[in-house]
């Protein structure tokens, strides 16, 4: 009882930083409209990079930079992951189009994000009844038909949604976040929504990425920046959703407000960068 106290009062303390922090990057930004442009490109790699690490790529933050500046691969690196930073970047830059466009968040925007980050893909990693690894087709924006499942560190098998359940799951999220985005702290609604896209795992594959995406459209929609899950931080990333399955979300919450404000002092610096070297 006086861990939930505690994580509740260093929740509310974050939200009252988190907001501060915005109010200052509000007041910076006009003042530098260019520096603000790359700024916006330098999270979008941090993003991609970040986000298809955790996945397993194996590519460095400076070769995700490479890449999607000169489009050329480096060698001794599977294409893959190649193609997932490429979608991955595409995603995001469709997320700024979908709220110039003031487009709601429906079932249909969420699998349109799901075709996004696995386009060209033409099959994902699997397994199957008897545990052995396969490869599946990829079925980029059509939700899953066969129950998914995972190895828990703890060795138990964490199973999701079933497939029959997904659509009235999902339609539920979406009513959910609109009803949810007038009303409370964006912070909020953006992490809780993406702990049960993951929870429900609607996708054969792309869930996870497409859980911080949804979680960061939500944040930018509020106009704050997205928030960046490190790859170092990996590992209570994990334990936090973990944590959330069983029925405890605060320390996920409160997670994702540290990785919102990393975000937002990252930006500060970088507006603030000028005037020091001044």
């Amino acid at each position: 009882m006086h861990r939930f106290y505690t994580l509740q009062k260093s929740l509310k303390e974050q939200l009252n930083q988190i907001d501060e922090l915005q109010s200052q990057i509000a007041a910076q930004k006009p003042l530098q409209p260019e520096l603000w442009a790359t700024i916006q490109q330098k999270l979008r790699v941090d993003w991609t990079y970040d986000s298809n690490a955790i996945e397993g790529s194996t590519l460095t933050r400076g070769e995700t930079l490479f890449f999607l500046q000169e489009g050329l691969t480096v060698e001794g690196k599977p294409f893959k992951d190649f193609l997932d930073a490429r979608n991955h970047a595409d995603a995001i830059d469709f997320l700024y189009q979908v709220i110039r466009d003031e487009r709601p968040i429906t079932q249909g925007l969420i699998k349109e994000i799901n075709a996004l980050l696995l386009s060209g893909v033409n099959y994902t990693d699997a397994v199957n009844e008897t545990g052995e690894k396969v490869k599946k087709t990829a079925t980029p924006g059509q939700y899953k038909r066969l129950p998914n499942h995972v190895l828990q560190v703890d060795g138990t098998i964490h199973h999701y949604t079933e497939p029959l359940q997904v659509v009235d799951e999902m339609e539920r999220l979406c009513q959910w976040i609109q009803e949810q985005l007038a009303t409370q702290h964006p912070l909020l609604t953006a992490a809780t929504a993406h702990y049960n896209m993951v929870r429900i795992h609607p996708f054969d594959d792309g869930n996870g990425r497409g859980a911080r995406i949804l979680m960061n459209l939500i944040l930018i929609k509020k106009a704050y920046p997205p928030a960046i899950i490190r790859m170092e931080e990996r590992r209570q990333y994990l334990a936090t959703l973990s944590q959330a399955d069983k029925g405890f979300i605060l320390p996920f919450l409160v997670f994702v407000a540290k990785s919102l404000i990393k975000t937002q002092q990252v930006i500060l610096e970088n507006l603030n960068l000028p005037k020091e070297m001044s």
